[in-house]
């Protein structure tokens, strides 16, 4: 009897794992069409293109991209237990991390476009230029390599040549093998998001200032430039919640499994995959210029670019 019993919960973990996937799949597809949809908005008009605020906002939908795909792939292995060579598994855990950091720091960089927009108007088009754009964005991937830096050193330090022969299922948790491991990388994470959760906070506060003082248009747009920022202060409080999420995921291990596969879903699809979202909404919605022009684009086709291309902003 206790057999039967042991059977049916089985499969009913089983069909409840693959309804999950099936559903992470339909909200990682669609986050990726629109997402693939706003890219190919963005590179249709030089405006875009040459603009600092949305060469920043096409950085994080990429990475957004990117992370979203290994993400999911990595989710798909772990949960059908499919195991794969450890190099490989390197290369993901190593993008996957670099990608982790250049979306919150890409949101802190965007931050403090908008201070200087707003509170900097008449220096704006000097140091928001597209040189200092692309210098911007090297000093992001410079800043967001430091964490899997460190991570990787201590792994190399730790482990022997025989471990990247080994075949195992692709988890980040994989490349932890030490309890302090997981604190060094967990204290260096917490670091980056401290700093950057008050720069974002300072910004705002100055906005404020200046929205107060500010009248006509200018007190418009300032209070839009405002809830950008709140908007940007909650994406990155959700990014900074789901470096919690390993060490609640460890804990409920150890007591339940069925509630240890619910928790991770829950925290994949609320802290994961959600901030991915958050960007098209803040930039590809509510910013009038690029909305015009994706739903120009969206109406014509590429069959028609033509139009598109008079479409002005």
């Amino acid at each position: 009897m206790a057999n039967n019993n042991s059977l049916v919960d089985s499969e009913f973990l089983r069909r409840k794992i693959n309804y999950q996937v099936i559903l992470v799949q339909i909200f990682v597809s669609l986050f990726l069409c629109i997402n693939f949809l706003l890219i190919t908005t963005f590179f249709m008009k030089d405006f875009f293109y040459t603009t600092m605020r949305y060469i920043l906002f096409a950085n994080t939908l990429l990475s957004d991209c990117l992370i979203l795909i290994i993400t999911n792939l990595m989710l798909i292995l772990s949960y059908f237990r499919v195991t794969i060579q450890m190099q490989l598994c390197l290369i993901l855990f190593t993008v996957s991390s670099l990608c982790n950091f250049v979306t919150p720091v890409t949101l802190t960089a965007m931050t403090l476009e908008r201070y200087v927009a707003v509170c900097m108007p008449l220096r704006h088009g000097e140091l928001c230029s597209t040189r200092r754009t692309v210098h911007c964005i090297l000093i992001i991937y410079g800043l967001s390599s430091v964490p899997v830096t460190v991570t990787l050193s201590v792994l190399f330090a730790s482990i022997t040549l025989s471990f990247y022969k080994q075949y195992m299922v692709c988890t980040v948790e994989a490349f932890l093998l030490y309890t302090w491991h997981k604190h060094l990388r967990s204290g260096i994470s917490q670091f980056y998001f401290l700093i950057m959760f008050i720069t974002i906070v300072s910004s705002y506060i100055k906005i404020m200032k200046v929205a107060k003082a500010a009248s006509g248009e200018d007190k418009k747009s300032t209070k839009k430039g405002l809830r950008t920022v709140v908007l940007h202060s909650f994406q990155l409080l959700l990014c900074l919640i789901q470096l919690w999420c390993p060490f609640i995921e460890s804990a409920v291990f150890q007591i339940n499994v069925v509630l240890f596969i619910n928790i991770r879903y829950f925290n994949y699809i609320t802290f994961y995959l959600a901030p991915r979202c958050l960007s098209p909404l803040i930039y590809g919605l509510r910013d009038e210029k690029f909305f015009l022009a994706l739903r120009h684009f969206a109406l014509s086709g590429l069959c028609k670019n033509k139009s598109f291309d008079k479409l002005k902003l």
